[in-house]
């Protein structure tokens, strides 16, 4: 599975210096894992998670979840060190943080390669602003949005309606969708024992177009597929404009009517993608 159909509902941060979560996440139900070697992980821990990370992919049995990488910022004492042990220890991304410009990815892919993905995470104002110029950059297929940290720069409050953010997701998504076939994946819902909290927050940004959200806790991950997930409806009717729109065309008709709504080819273009990502997450759920 590739960007553009494999699922990425629910993207959990796992710290890299820890064995027994590192151990729990190959059987944890989340479509992507982001192992943590920044925030996580302490500055005198920093050498020896990277070492403990990099044996844990080597060792594999993370199954089809995307395996990303989130390496400390290329600025710091850590950055360097933690892309020489980690681009060829198995991951399927690393995740770069601290950028604010398409050159900050370049000293990146320089360092990796040209066959190694690079997902950013959008966590500055100037980094939002330049968001469609990274996103659009060769190597970039995810952008992540680091929600605390732009709710820190912008001096805004916390709100549960996320009004203060919502231009900086909105950008975000835009410009995922402007360069095609790039994740665009919601920040952290912190509160992580509020189930119903975080369902409203997965809904919001379910509704906005993100692909999926980061989760700081195994507990979230029940909720968050499922909110990313199509529901059973929305399959049914997929099904249904397709084979209607497929019926009409085939009499000399441009449009069909399912349900008393007209269906022309951009709904049967939506109605495909709802039903490959639910194959993809039958896929992800027989492993």
């Amino acid at each position: 599975m590739d960007t553009a159909t494999r699922p990425y509902r629910s993207v959990l941060y796992i710290p890299g210096s820890k064995d027994r979560a590192l151990e729990k996440a190959r059987s944890l139900p989340c479509d992507a894992i982001i192992f943590d070697l920044e925030d996580a992980v302490a500055p005198e821990a920093k050498p020896q998670a990277r070492e403990t990370l990099a044996n844990a992919l080597k060792e594999g049995g993370y199954g089809k979840r995307s395996k990303i990488v989130r390496i400390n910022a290329l600025t710091t004492e850590w950055g360097l060190e933690d892309v020489r042990a980690l681009r060829d220890a198995g991951a399927d991304a690393i995740l770069l943080p601290k950028v604010n410009t398409p050159s900050d990815v370049d000293n990146l892919a320089d360092m990796l390669g040209p066959d190694m993905p690079i997902w950013v995470m959008m966590e500055t104002p100037v980094c939002v602003f330049n968001a469609r110029e990274i996103a659009a950059h060769a190597q970039v297929t995810g952008l992540v949005a680091g929600t605390n940290d732009l709710t820190k720069d912008l001096g805004c409050r916390t709100r549960a309606d996320r009004l203060p953010l919502m231009t900086s997701l909105q950008m975000i998504v835009m410009a995922a969708r402007a360069a095609r076939g790039v994740v665009a994946i919601d920040g952290v819902y912190n509160r992580f024992r509020d189930g119903d909290g975080l369902k409203a927050e997965c809904e919001q940004g379910r509704d906005l177009g993100f692909d999926g959200k980061t989760l700081i806790h195994p507990a979230q991950v029940e909720v968050t597929n499922t909110a990313f997930a199509p529901t059973q409806s929305e399959i049914d009717l997929a099904g249904r404009q397709i084979a209607a729109f497929e019926e009409s065309k085939a009499s000399g008709q441009g449009v069909a009517v399912v349900d008393g709504q007209i269906v022309e080819n951009l709904h049967v273009v939506a109605a495909q993608r709802i039903l490959a990502k639910a194959a993809a997450i039958a896929e992800m759920a027989a492993e």
